[in-house]
């Protein structure tokens, strides 16, 4: 059962900030941790922000969540820096959608 509630799923140095603005914080510190904290998170919660690095470990769990309308998993930033896997996404998304590139296809960037 969802309850719009939002989680954030990741490295402890990336995801304790999320705890100031009152989200509900998951820390892990392996793939394994990721994975199987994720697949429990998703049976609550409407919203899960995880780490790039969490979403890489866990990227064929979170392509079977896409089909699904909750919950929305959202790759953000970790502590180590943007690797780009978020805008990647949004990228495929609006590709999808349209079925053209409009908001990167500037001179093969």
């Amino acid at each position: 059962m969802h309850d719009g509630s939002i989680a954030v799923l990741g490295d402890k140095d990336s995801v304790l900030a999320f705890k100031a603005i009152g989200l509900d914080v998951f820390p892990v510190e392996n793939e394994t941790q990721a994975r199987e904290k994720l697949h429990a998170l998703a049976r609550k919660y409407s919203v899960i922000f995880v780490t790039e690095q969490i979403a890489e470990q866990a990227s064929a769990l979170i392509e079977r969540y896409k089909s699904r309308p909750y919950p929305v998993v959202v790759p953000i930033p970790s502590a180590e820096g943007n690797k780009g896997l978020g805008m990647q996404g949004i990228k495929s998304n609006v590709e999808k959608a349209i079925g053209a590139d409009i908001l990167f296809d500037k001179e093969g960037k």
